[in-house]
């Protein structure tokens, strides 16, 4: 459960949930698997989120090629929001953030125009987020590829592992 009831009888948020209220931070719904997949699986101690792109009303944000049809500011945009697409995923299979030990790894992937090489400036937008969220534990591994295309035209899609309770 993401909130707990507090002595004022009101929804009181607490641990990782109050930090992402702190922040103005909200997550999205939990996104609905459009293949045969799971948006979550965890496994001896470890939760694999799968890689999440960013949608509004089944449709892609901003798609295209960073650098050619998405400015790098924009994807980073993106890559921020994909992490709370996946930071939702987790928090719906895990019940509660507040099971998350450490990010282990977190992989951005970047639909690149040709020549483009600024991949690691896209990708901080996932690890800055998890840096403010959830200090030092949310410093993960990081890989920053550039692609020649993604699913459904997405500019960027963030993948991670977490270490859980």
């Amino acid at each position: 459960m993401l909130f707990s009831t507090g002595e004022s009888g009101g929804d009181v948020p607490t641990g990782i949930q109050a930090r992402l209220t702190e922040l103005g931070l909200f997550l999205p719904p939990p996104p609905t698997p459009k293949g045969t997949y799971a948006p979550v699986v965890e496994s001896g101690g470890f939760a694999y989120v799968s890689g999440q792109i960013v949608t509004d009303e089944g449709r892609i944000v901003a798609p295209g090629l960073v650098d050619r049809d998405v400015s790098v500011e924009t994807a980073k945009d993106l890559t921020r929001r994909a992490t709370m697409q996946a930071l939702s995923a987790l928090a719906h299979s895990l019940g509660s953030l507040d099971r998350v030990r450490r990010f282990v790894r977190v992989g951005v992937y970047v639909a690149s125009s040709p020549g483009f090489v600024r991949q690691h400036e896209v990708a901080n937008g996932a690890t800055d987020l998890l840096v403010e969220v959830f200090g030092e534990s949310g410093r993960p591994a990081r890989a920053a590829v550039g692609v020649n295309s993604l699913p459904l035209g997405a500019a960027v899609e963030v993948e991670m592992t977490v270490a859980v309770e």
